[in-house]
């Protein structure tokens, strides 16, 4: 047996267990960054000190032009959406021999290109982005840099780069069709940040299934929400205090469905019998809730790993042709939905 099956290569993910923090802080920790807390970078260096990890990156770090790291920029890690992709990526990077640095920009848009800039400017090997708002600020200087890169749920037109997504549009025909097969018409729609491409996939999702039955969305039904759990409690607030109140609400992510949950239940609605409710990713929240989460299940860790594979290909091959990965999704029927009354 080899040594590495014999020890696992220590991750970030080990070090933020280890020393109580999030990622982000442990990337930024390891890779020098300001702004860290002088307390909390002691205690995540001692973290790396302890699981050796600092002394894995310096090994990695060799002459020959690659730090064998490569940069990852996402929305937050509060979702779990989030954290489970992330896990693939990482698992992926342990595997090939890389370490990840984390930069969040809480939808600023100002911090995704300024986070691109430098990370793009040596720091690592290549970047991993997920769900990008403000694209066209930075994607031409990335070319001109030479930095490879891979998108995750964004395609908005040819020659943006390679890009790992879900079927996004098929996944909310399929979720659309599950309420209007047990019957019900006045369905609630909570979307999601209309910059956000997989968002817009899926209510042109929803849009498409009423209209193959020659039904149309009810405007006065459709809310925007912003993808996390308490938008989703709002949104859900107002659907249901409504005289034309909803049979099911379709909340475009999981998160916003565990926020309607939280509506309906201080508004005394039970759930299945009086309100249906369905989501999208299947994050672990989803089979513990009570009723369980009907959704539809998008492969986190398996986008991750793609991610991450696809990236290591373009490391090695710069001229590699520009690729789109699309991976399905799947209904998973559990108990939040039911005829309506």
């Amino acid at each position: 047996m080899s040594q590495r099956s014999k020890k696992p290569a220590v991750t970030i993910l080990d070090v933020a267990k280890h020393s109580g923090v999030s990622y982000s802080t442990v990337s930024r920790v390891a890779t020098g960054y300001e702004f860290v807390k002088p307390a909390t970078r002691e205690k995540v260096q001692k973290a790396m000190d302890e699981l050796g990890y600092v002394a894995n990156l310096k090994a990695r770090s060799l002459a020959g032009g690659r730090s064998n790291m490569i940069g990852l920029l996402v929305f937050d890690l509060e979702n779990s959406y989030f954290t489970e992709v992330v896990r693939g990526i990482d698992a992926e990077a342990s595997a090939l021999d890389y370490d990840m640095v984390i930069s969040t920009t809480h939808r600023r848009l100002d911090r995704e290109k300024s986070y691109i800039t430098q990370l793009a400017s040596g720091i690592v090997d290549g970047l991993i982005i997920m769900l990008p708002q403000n694209i066209e600020s930075w994607l031409e200087p990335l070319r001109q840099r030479d930095v490879p890169y891979v998108l995750i749920d964004h395609e908005s037109g040819l020659g943006q780069g390679h890009i790992i997504r879900t079927a996004n549009r098929r996944g909310a025909i399929e979720a659309t069709n599950h309420l209007l097969d047990l019957g019900h018409r006045q369905i609630g729609l909570i979307t999601g940040t209309p910059s956000v491409q997989s968002g817009r996939e899926r209510v042109e999702g929803v849009h498409q299934a009423f209209a193959e039955r020659g039904l149309s969305v009810d405007s006065a039904l459709v809310v925007q929400g912003d993808f996390d759990e308490d938008s989703g409690y709002a949104c859900a607030m107002k659907l249901l205090q409504t005289d034309n109140r909803p049979t099911a609400i379709f909340a475009l992510n999981d998160a916003m469905a565990l926020g309607a949950y939280r509506a309906a239940e201080e508004l005394h609605i039970d759930i299945p019998s009086q309100l249906s409710i369905i989501g999208f990713d299947d994050i672990p929240e989803a089979s513990y809730i009570r009723p369980r989460l009907t959704t539809v299940r998008q492969p986190q860790r398996e986008i991750g790993q793609n991610a991450m594979r696809l990236l290591v290909e373009l490391i090695e091959d710069s001229e590699r042709e520009l690729e789109t990965i699309t991976l399905e999704t799947e209904l998973i029927v559990r108990q939040s939905c039911s005829k309506p009354q």
